[in-house]
C-alpha cells in the first residue's frame, strides 16, 4: 500500500511569482511536483522544457514527476534526467499503443536510473496493457483529455483505475496509479476509494488555500 501523495500541476502555478509559489509548494506537505511537457504535436498546447525543470530542482526537494505529452517521448527521457527528473510518464498513445514498445521504454527509462511511468487518454482502454503493469512504477490515468487545465472530472474513467487496482492487488505488483485532470473536493475522495493514490491537482488547489487543501487531500 503506498502512502497517498499530492502532485501540484506546474501548469496552473502563478508565472507572475514563480519563486514565491515554489516555496510555497517546498513549505507545504506535497512532496511531488507534476511538470506538464506538451510538444504542440501530441497535444495541441506547448509548455516547458527541461530548463524550466532545472530551475525548479534547485527550488523544489520533492518529487519531480514528469508527464510527457509529446510524439517521440524517447528523444526527451535523457535531457529530463539530466535535469533532475524523478519519474517519467509517457503516452501509449505515441508508441501506437504497442505493448511491446511501451515495455521497451519503460525499461529504458529505468536503465537510466529513473522510475517510469505510461499513461492512456480517456479514450484507451487501459485493459491492452496488462502486460506493461510489471514494468511500471506507475500508471497516469487522464481524467480529462490532455493538453489543457480546467477541464471537467470524467468519472467513467475510475474504471481503468479500479481495474488496476484489481491487477495491482490480485498480481501482487507495486506501482503507483495516479490520476490526472478535474481534480477538486469533489472528485478527489472519488478517486481515492477507486484506488488512485497519488492525485495531480492544478487549478483548484492552486486557487485559495493551498496548504489546508493538501493537507485534506492527504490525511481526510
Amino acid at each position: 500500500m503506498h502512502k497517498r501523495a499530492v502532485a501540484p500541476s506546474v501548469l496552473s502555478m502563478d508565472y507572475s511569482d514563480t519563486g514565491a509559489s515554489l516555496d510555497m509548494l517546498e513549505n507545504s506537505q506535497a512532496d511531488w511536483l507534476h511538470f506538464d511537457v506538451m510538444d504542440g504535436h501530441f497535444v495541441p498546447n506547448l509548455t516547458f522544457g527541461p530548463d524550466i525543470l532545472k530551475g525548479m530542482r534547485k527550488k523544489f526537494s520533492g518529487v519531480l514527476d514528469v508527464h510527457l505529452m509529446t510524439t517521440d517521448p524517447a528523444r526527451w527521457v535523457g535531457p529530463f534526467r539530466k535535469a533532475g527528473a524523478d519519474l517519467i510518464t509517457f503516452h501509449t498513445e505515441a508508441l501506437n499503443n504497442n505493448p511491446d514498445a511501451v515495455n521497451a521504454l519503460l525499461e529504458e527509462i529505468r536503465s537510466q536510473g529513473l522510475r517510469a511511468g505510461f499513461s492512456v487518454k480517456p479514450g484507451t482502454p487501459i485493459e491492452g496493457f496488462a502486460s506493461c503493469l510489471p514494468h511500471a512504477d506507475l500508471v497516469l490515468v487522464m481524467s480529462v483529455e490532455p493538453g489543457f487545465g480546467g477541464q471537467s472530472f470524467m468519472e467513467d474513467q475510475l474504471d481503468k483505475v479500479r481495474w488496476l487496482a484489481d491487477q495491482r492487488n490480485s498480481r501482487d505488483l507495486d506501482y503507483r496509479i495516479e490520476i490526472d485532470g478535474g481534480i477538486n473536493e469533489n472528485t478527489w475522495p472519488q478517486a481515492v476509494q477507486a484506488g488512485v493514490d497519488t492525485l495531480v491537482a492544478g487549478s483548484w488547489l492552486f486557487s485559495g488555500n493551498l496548504e489546508s487543501k493538501t493537507t485534506a487531500m492527504l490525511h481526510e
